[in-house]
């Protein structure tokens, strides 16, 4: 067996208007977590596995606890093509004082 390592992304949009949609977003948040997923931004979640053959058994868990509602796509890369990945960063916001220049001693 020939181990090459791919990403499988899960980006995901749910409605949650209603409690049931809300308890079904939260159903599945968990089921991606517990299988392994880690969280990369809000609703866009990565898990690594070992080759195509474990992707696609991945990929079939997913579709067989998908919500009801909503959309879900897979994307499926390999590990070089996940780290070429490039992260870009907008300004910081500096609204939070952390110094101690206002601090008044009595």
């Amino acid at each position: 067996m020939s181990y090459r390592f791919m990403r499988v992304l899960v980006m995901f949009d749910l409605p949650i208007l209603t409690s049931e949609q809300k308890r079904e977003y939260r159903e599945f948040r968990r089921f991606l977590i517990k299988s392994g997923f880690l969280m990369l931004q809000e609703s866009v979640y990565c898990k690594l596995v070992l080759n195509k053959t474990t992707a696609d058994t991945v990929l079939s868990n997913i579709e067989k606890n998908k919500p009801p509602e909503g959309i879900v796509q897979v994307l499926v890369i390999t590990e070089k093509q996940f780290s070429n990945m490039k992260l870009i960063v907008g300004n910081l916001k500096k609204d939070i004082i952390d110094t101690d220049e206002r601090i008044v001693i009595i």
